[in-house]
């Protein structure tokens, strides 16, 4: 009889410590523990800062790249405020700014034109700008001359400017529209007409004819509002304080100052340049004790040459 056959047993044996859904639960709860902790600190560390800390870290978050902006930081990381430079230029250009708007609207007459009149600070100094309405405020359809109300605000402006040492830029500004069927008169001789005609009410007031060194037409190259080129605000003149540059004068000077000097001390200069004299002499003395070691070498040539001759004989 035919043996009978062993059954197979597997035994299959399962590994890790615990069941196997547990393996990595721990870890996510940790970290969520440690996320939380650290929130906890930060909240803490923000309580116990200044105000301006506070406001510092709500600019990052509402605009990352605006922090610089709000809070500056030493080498140290202090988190101290730094204050920035003050540019001359830009306060007195302020300061004349708010003179102007007091006295705009001290003025009976002109309060009417205040929301025609915007200045303005710029990069390039300050912009006053005389912005038409749609029944022409300061110029009539077409035309350079002013109105009444435009030489009375000129009149004011040229009081004030004309004590400022600033140079002035007046440019002229037209809308879309053409107003002359003229081929050889266009917005471009309009706007530059309109820009000197306010130049010459400003030089009659009292502004130096110096100080007024660009008087530009733009014609409507350059819209105040570009989707709409025939809107009546494109219609401007403007005039611009520029910022007070100093020149490079105490250069000139300090060069006729250089010339005169080395003119005059020749007589007493003629010691002083006794004395680096002896100096490019004793330099090149040094040198001639280098050539004075070759000399040895031919004494070694010499032996040589009195040795051969010994040798032949």
């Amino acid at each position: 009889m035919a043996a009978k056959s062993q059954p197979i047993i597997v035994i299959k044996k399962k590994g890790g410590h615990g069941g196997g859904h547990s393996g990595g639960a721990w870890k996510v709860a940790y970290a969520d523990f440690v996320t939380a902790m650290m929130a906890l600190f930060i909240v803490l560390w923000l309580t116990s800062q200044s105000d301006a800390v506070k406001k510092a870290v709500a600019g990052y978050f509402n605009d990352p790249r605006g922090l610089a902006t709000l809070l500056g930081t030493t080498l140290s990381g202090t988190g101290n405020g730094t204050a920035p430079a003050v540019d001359p230029n830009q306060k007195q250009l302020q300061e004349l700014k708010e003179k102007l708007e007091k006295e705009i609207q001290a003025n009976k007459e002109l309060q009417k034109l205040i929301k025609q009149i915007e200045i303005t600070i710029t990069p390039e100094g300050l912009r006053i700008e005389l912005i038409e309405g749609k029944n022409g405020t300061f110029y009539q359809s077409g035309g350079a001359n002013l109105s009444s109300d435009g030489q009375q605000l000129l009149a004011l402006l040229a009081m004030e400017l004309k004590t400022l040492p600033n140079q002035l830029l007046i440019e002229g500004h037209t809308d879309a529209a053409q107003y002359s069927k003229d081929a050889n008169y266009s917005n471009w001789e309009l706007s530059a007409d309109r820009a000197n005609s306010a130049r010459r009410l400003l030089q009659q007031d009292g502004v130096r004819s110096d100080q007024v060194t660009q008087v530009r037409g733009f014609a409507d190259q350059m819209l105040r509002v570009k989707n709409n080129p025939f809107d009546p605000s494109n219609r401007r003149i403007t005039i611009l304080v520029k910022n007070n540059e100093n020149g490079s004068t105490p250069q000139l000077t300090h060069a006729k100052v250089v010339d005169g000097a080395s003119g005059a001390p020749p007589a007493g200069a003629a010691p002083a340049a006794a004395a680096p004299t002896p100096q490019p002499a004793a330099q090149p003395a040094a040198p001639p004790k280098p050539p004075a070691a070759p000399p040895a070498k031919p004494g070694l040539f010499s032996k040589l040459k009195s040795l051969l001759p010994a040798s032949k004989k």
